[in-house]
């Protein structure tokens, strides 16, 4: 095994591209450094009026995270949780419903979205559509289109916006981009990113039950459902995050821990839209994501960046060079390979490989803006108009990707990726997968 060099930290921080600083001055700066007219009158010492969507479980945190400010609206469909919320903010008003919030947009000037991942596009469409800053939870969207459709409603909105990879924050992931953008291990063409979660089939249940369970006191089952088809209530779905390994209400592990760890690579080496994905796993179900499968993605160029291999790996499936004991076996990890050497990361830390060629590495100086913590960087934008670190722009691309891994899972080929036009040109068949249809009485905010 090799042996180790572990770079020193520093201090934590934000991410300002030179494409997005680029694209924000051909455009004016609109989006990025106006604060929106809601605003226009404060200082980032006044405090916002704040609408939760989603109050229990990873809303609970969200809450929290924001609870500076003024929580003036607490909605879920789930009427103990939503009860339990009322009693830390009294004064809120309380829906279960979250389009009604809407009914009455004057009263909040931000939006925290926490609810399962159907949903998320469309709360947070019609809050970008009132231009009402919006934080939403990973991953953005169900879909690849809905991704889009936010992207596109965001440029339009002009308002600070944030996705919930809160590690994005982190110190360890800051210094890991300074150290691959300093040139350190040289220009990077592959990278290996694993997870050890394995959740969803074969290991967990996969075949929709026919019995029907009794829908649990006050949880509002149709709300529940959303722009999903409809299923009758059962506790394999709620409570807790059991839903998302099933493909009407989630992307399995794929999309969700993708948001977090495939966040690096994508920060780090500046990506947006794959050429090509290819997956393998187990057969797949119609059902249920699996636990355990691999996707490889092919990047073009960019700029003066190569192109470069991307390959995700969950549940069992291990880059060779793990399984051969040619790198550390962390459970979860990032491996950047470079021309001059590699660069293997976790959440909260990394190390250069291999030792000798990194002895007496002196790390670069940071350039990374350093803010705390994701929430604090989002309030900070809201109220100053400044950029956000994971802000919609970024976080659709890195959605749609994570979502075509699954797409070409679940297709069974390798798929060609137009971007321009949401797209396989040589799978038509994978068009279900890019953009499903809706139950009767939702439709995404046009």
């Amino acid at each position: 095994m090799p042996s180790l060099t572990r770079v020193s930290r520093l201090p934590a921080a934000g991410r300002f591209s030179r494409r997005r600083f680029c694209s924000a001055m051909a455009a004016g700066g609109a989006g990025l450094f106006a604060a929106p007219a809601v605003l226009s009158a404060r200082n980032s010492n006044e405090k916002l009026n704040i609408a939760i969507i989603g109050a229990g479980g990873r809303g609970g945190a969200n809450t929290r995270g924001v609870a500076s400010e003024n929580i003036v609206a607490l909605c879920d469909v789930h009427e103990p949780r939503l009860n339990a919320a009322g009693e830390q903010f009294p004064k809120a008003r309380k829906e279960i419903d979250f389009r009604k919030l809407f009914d009455r947009p004057q009263d909040f000037d931000a939006v925290v979205v926490s609810t399962g991942e159907r949903t998320h596009p469309f709360a947070t469409i019609m809050a970008l559509k009132e231009k009402k800053h919006v934080y939403c939870e990973k991953p953005l969207t169900h879909s690849v289109w809905e991704a889009r459709q936010v992207k596109l409603a965001t440029a339009e909105a002009g308002v600070a916006t944030q996705m919930g990879i809160q590690i994005h924050a982190g110190e360890n992931y800051r210094r890991v981009v300074e150290v691959i953008q300093s040139g350190a291990i040289g220009p990077v063409r592959d990278v290996r990113v694993w997870t050890s979660r394995a959740w969803g089939w074969p290991q967990s249940p996969a075949e929709r039950p026919d019995e029907e369970g009794p829908v649990p006191d006050g949880l509002h089952w149709d709300l529940w459902i959303g722009p999903a088809p409809f299923r009758p209530f059962h506790p394999v779905y709620f409570p807790g995050p059991k839903w998302y390994r099933w493909w009407d209400f989630g992307g399995g592990t794929m999309s969700d821990l993708g948001s977090h760890f495939i966040d690096l690579p994508f920060w780090a080496l500046k990506l947006d839209a794959p050429r090509t994905i290819e997956a393998s796993g187990p057969p797949p179900h119609p059902e249920v994501a699996p636990a355990s499968m691999q996707a490889t993605y092919e990047f073009g160029p960019r700029g003066d960046l190569p192109p470069v291999r991307m390959t995700w790996y969950q549940g069992e499936n291990k880059p060779e060079i793990w399984s051969e004991g040619g790198i550390p076996q962390w459970g979860s990890g990032h491996l950047f390979i470079g021309d001059r050497g590699m660069l293997l990361s976790d959440y909260g830390k990394h190390v250069l490989l291999p030792e000798k060629e990194f002895e007496g590495f002196e790390p670069p100086e940071p350039t990374l803006p350093r803010v705390g913590s994701i929430y604090a960087d989002w309030l900070n934008g809201c109220k100053t108009g400044a950029p956000t670190i994971a802000d919609f722009e970024y976080s659709a691309w890195l959605t749609e990707s994570n979502h075509l891994g699954n797409v070409a899972y679940r297709v069974g080929k390798k798929l060609e990726w137009d971007s321009q036009r949401l797209r396989c040109p040589n799978a038509p068949e994978a068009a279900p997968y890019l953009r499903r249809k809706y139950r009767e009485g939702w439709t995404l905010p046009g």
